[in-house]
């Protein structure tokens, strides 16, 4: 949760106003303390306020200027869409304005590579380096270097309500996500910023996976969505196949499966325990981790493929899901005919057995 709750304040919608008609005026004078009050406020306004609230806030993003404190207006927006506002009507102001921030930080990496020594590592995402000296390192003028400095030291503050439009909605995904992503992993190779959540909620995914169970040489088409890593993949494909009847084994409890889909938010940790049913593999016998996501399944011939195989040793992991709020979904719609699962099979091969000594 972005805040804490408070007790119910009076007129937020009044509050918010101020804020609008400020900005709209561009007044400096007026906006700082209402952006103050609308801080203040929107801890303590009730569900219903937030509802109104979230996307009148999100519309105001465009209109902050980059080196403002557009990360905290986002996070009141975000605020409010866990509190019932309209994750669809917050979204693109939202995650406009994490691409932005995203693409000004790997700005801000690449000039300060570019002109520093060879040894000089990238600094800690710290409001520190803004000093009179970052303008020739940058280069550009004095707003343009404070701007890709702010969004390398504050482009964290964005993921709270990123996460909080992309795990409430799979048409917020649909529309932004892929656009996001690359550059959410460009920025976190870079190992100076913690984006995992960031970058596992931009990767999920909602399409079918072709499905082969190499001990069977049996093929299956499954439709996934909402699922935020593989331990909850290899949850519900055990669940699908092996509850189903499709292919032998154990199948999971009731209780992991209802973790891993159960449309209420998650409430705080639980101690069950999930055990493998599978190796998961991509069609050249390489593991896919169960740390990993669904995105590390490869395409081939425009499907992903996934081959299953007797796992290797028992594993078990909690079975609590990696987003709260993200109910995931895996459903069989077809057994594959024998002549299709030859024809997929085709594209894989047992690979190197490394996987089978670890």
């Amino acid at each position: 949760m972005i805040f804490k709750r408070k007790r119910e304040a009076t007129s937020f919608a009044a509050v918010v106003t101020e804020l609008e008609g400020a900005v709209a005026a561009r007044d400096g004078d007026r906006t700082g303390p209402a952006f103050t009050a609308m801080m203040h406020g929107v801890q303590s306004a009730s569900d219903a306020e937030c509802h109104l609230a979230g996307p009148r806030l999100a519309a105001l993003l465009p209109a902050f200027p980059p080196t403002g404190p557009r990360p905290m207006l986002a996070m009141a927006a975000g605020f409010c869409v866990e509190r019932g506002a309209d994750p669809v009507a917050c979204a693109e102001p939202i995650l406009g304005g994490v691409q932005q921030d995203l693409l000004d930080a790997l700005e801000f990496a690449r000039r300060w590579t570019a002109t520093g020594a060879a040894e000089d590592e990238l600094p800690e995402p710290d409001e520190k380096i803004i000093d009179d000296a970052l303008t020739a390192r940058l280069g550009g003028d004095v707003y343009e270097a404070t701007r890709l400095a702010l969004a390398w030291c504050s482009i964290e503050e964005w993921q709270p309500p990123a996460l909080a439009v992309l795990c409430r909605s799979a048409e917020v995904r649909r529309r932004h996500a892929s656009a996001i992503l690359p550059a959410c992993r460009d920025l976190a190779a870079l190992e100076r910023h913690d984006l995992k959540c960031l970058a596992y909620a931009l990767a999920v995914l909602e399409e079918p996976l072709v499905v082969l169970h190499r001990p069977t040489g049996t093929g299956f088409e499954v439709r996934i969505g909402g699922i935020g890593d593989n331990f909850q993949l290899h949850t519900l494909l055990a669940h699908v196949l092996v509850g189903g009847g499709h292919v032998p084994g154990t199948a999971p409890s009731a209780e992991s499966v209802r973790l891993a889909t159960d449309p209420e938010p998650a409430q705080g940790r639980t101690q069950t325990i999930a055990t493998g049913a599978f190796e998961l593999l991509a069609p050249n016998g390489e593991r896919i981790w169960n740390e990993g996501l669904p995105d590390d399944i490869p395409v081939v011939e425009g499907r992903r493929l996934l081959v299953l195989d007797e796992p290797m040793y028992q594993r078990s992991w909690n079975a609590d899901r990696f987003f709260p709020h993200l109910p995931g979904s895996a459903e069989l719609t077809r057994v594959l005919t024998a002549d299709e699962t030859r024809t997929w099979f085709a594209h894989t091969s047992p690979g190197n057995e490394t996987h089978r000594l670890s």
